[in-house]
């Protein structure tokens, strides 16, 4: 049996700036592994070259990474992101998980809340759903707008949504521009694989608590999310702050690609750890000698 094919992440990566049918992409490909213990092993190196990645990041202190994870539920985000950043240091990444805006937070505007979230230079930052549900959910049920105090010629203009998406992929460039590096992972799950999996969250006992009675609710409007994800991702998605479209009926498969994403993200940037100056050395190697000799 021949191996699977390497990963390219260029095929998983929405090319923005024209309409977008998700139907024409698919939910699932070829596995990148050949056995539970091949995926295993995969995994393992990619968070392994995470981790190092992750360490010169954080060294080199001039760039941040932000990860941004959008998708129906069930579709596997919470696992991705445990599996595939399994390997970094917790002292250099931090994950938030946004959910119904408090009222502090819909005093300002719908960026704010994640915005004071961004990670610092060197450290990697994820957003389990984002800023992207201002444009997502807000869309498919408008009624949650009215508890946003938006002015009311902001709520009438006709280009209300086009406006949202020209705010996110601009507040995006700004942040491109002063270091941040942002990968946006749309997970995108089939109808009936998402039906298997609440199922399944019904007949295991030890999984009821993840069922949720509103993900039926929400499962009800899947081509208005389909659509709406259509057009975010056709209107923000650029080449410095890329969606990719990730396969996700097959779990495994999804973390791999997720993990090779990362990992060639961090790689294209010009990282190197903080060089030693001559008189530096030749201190640390004095302190060293008194070291060695007990004198210190």
């Amino acid at each position: 049996m021949s191996k699977p094919e390497p990963i390219d992440i260029a095929d998983f990566r929405i090319r923005g700036g024209k309409k977008l049918d998700l139907a024409d992409w698919p939910t699932q490909v070829a596995p990148f592994y050949d056995s539970k213990s091949d995926y295993k092993d995969m995994l393992e190196a990619g968070t392994k070259r995470l981790s190092e990645l992750q360490e010169m990041l954080y060294a080199h202190d001039r760039y941040s990474l932000l990860v941004i994870f959008q998708a129906m539920d069930a579709a596997g985000k919470d696992g991705a992101i445990r599996h595939v950043m399994s390997g970094v240091n917790p002292q250099g990444c931090q994950v938030f998980s946004f959910k119904h805006p408090s009222a502090t937070e819909l005093d300002h505007d719908f960026l704010w809340r994640t915005h004071v979230a961004l990670p610092e230079r060197g450290r990697i930052g994820i957003f389990n759903r984002s800023y992207y549900e201002e444009v997502l959910i807000v869309r498919v049920l408008p009624e949650i707008l009215k508890a946003q105090k938006l002015p009311d010629e902001t709520l009438a203009a006709k280009d209300f949504w086009s406006e949202r998406l020209r705010s996110i992929a601009d507040a995006e460039a700004h942040l491109h521009r002063n270091g941040t590096r942002i990968v946006k992972i749309f997970l995108h799950l089939s109808k009936d694989e998402q039906r298997d999996r609440l199922i399944a969250r019904i007949d295991e006992e030890d999984k009821n608590w993840k069922f949720d009675e509103g993900d039926i609710e929400q499962r009800q409007h899947w081509d208005k999310y389909m659509a709406a994800y259509a057009d975010c991702l056709a209107a923000t998605s650029t080449p410095e702050c890329p969606w990719y479209a990730v396969p996700a009926d097959d779990k495994k498969n999804a973390r791999l690609i997720i993990s090779q994403i990362l990992v060639d993200t961090l790689a294209t940037l010009d990282m190197h750890y903080p060089e030693t100056s001559p008189a530096r050395r030749e201190k640390l190697l004095e302190i060293r000698r008194q070291l060695a000799a007990g004198e210190v």
